[in-house]
């Protein structure tokens, strides 16, 4: 999945995209924050062995996708209903993670779903103390610092990853962004609680599986059994000596669990 393809969804709005178009389900892929659609390296090619349909892309203002000038979880969502209507998807699997899974509710909420894959996120409280500070200074020239390998190096050692070839690919492909783009889609995030703020009973027959990690700083066990509890039909898998990135850290586990998950649905 290393080119992709580009389209151009609307006026002044181009994403980069990986499709491939298999049997069902269909597997769509929605990254976090700071993150590109490489984040699911290991689950799409999993999910093209299977045989299934799956698409990942750049969230507006990530990897090779065009920015917006104003950004919203509701106009992510509408960009992702008009890229499912461009290849013919009707009733997908989203495949989530930390920031994509506010995303991912929201859409979920007013179309057909056939399922959500939760990973290392949820719909509040994700934001540490030190993250909205930390992000401002980045937006600010923060930023700049990290066109120095010496700098990656240093904040990759912070993260706290156990460290193999998958997340070695993770953070090569991945690495802290220095555009400001990144931060600025950042602060749709800050203080979101979707729970809170909308009417989700229409979520909870949605089949969902929650993924949480032992080590992660951001997504808690306790948050993701919190997260399972708003769904009538969910499971909630908890790897301890995982972190946030835990596709590319335990991606067998990862793999393993969302097919077995996905044969229960109907």
């Amino acid at each position: 999945m290393d080119e992709g393809i580009t389209i151009q969804l609307r006026k002044g709005l181009e994403l980069t995209v990986n499709h491939h178009p298999g049997g069902a389900p269909s597997l769509v892929y929605l990254h976090g924050g700071l993150g590109n659609r490489l984040n699911w390296r290991s689950q799409f090619a999993f999910a093209v062995d299977q045989g299934w349909e799956a698409l990942a892309y750049d969230l507006a203002g990530h990897g090779g996708s065009s920015p917006y000038r104003r950004y919203s979880i509701g106009r992510h969502c509408r960009d992702l209903t008009r890229l499912l209507d461009r290849f013919g998807i009707k009733r997908p699997v989203l495949c989530c993670h930390s920031y994509g899974v506010p995303i991912g509710l929201e859409w979920a909420q007013r179309h057909p779903t056939r399922g959500l894959i939760l990973i290392a996120g949820g719909t509040h409280d994700l934001d540490p103390w030190w993250e909205i500070p930390l992000m401002t200074a980045m937006a600010w020239g923060g930023r700049h610092l990290f066109r120095f390998d010496t700098m990656q190096r240093w904040a990759q050692a912070l993260m706290g990853t156990q460290r193999n070839p998958g997340v070695e690919q993770f953070l090569a492909e991945s690495p802290i962004p220095t555009d400001e783009h990144y931060y600025r889609a950042l602060t749709i995030f800050w203080g979101y609680n979707f729970f809170a703020r909308s009417d989700a009973t229409s979520l909870r027959p949605i089949p969902a599986l929650v993924i949480s990690g032992g080590r992660d700083p951001c997504f808690s066990e306790a948050m993701g059994e919190q997260l399972a509890s708003h769904f009538d039909r969910a499971e909630h898998l908890h790897l301890p000596e995982a972190s946030h990135l835990l596709m590319a850290e335990d991606p067998a586990a990862v793999n393993r669990a969302m097919a077995r998950w996905i044969r229960t649905l109907a």
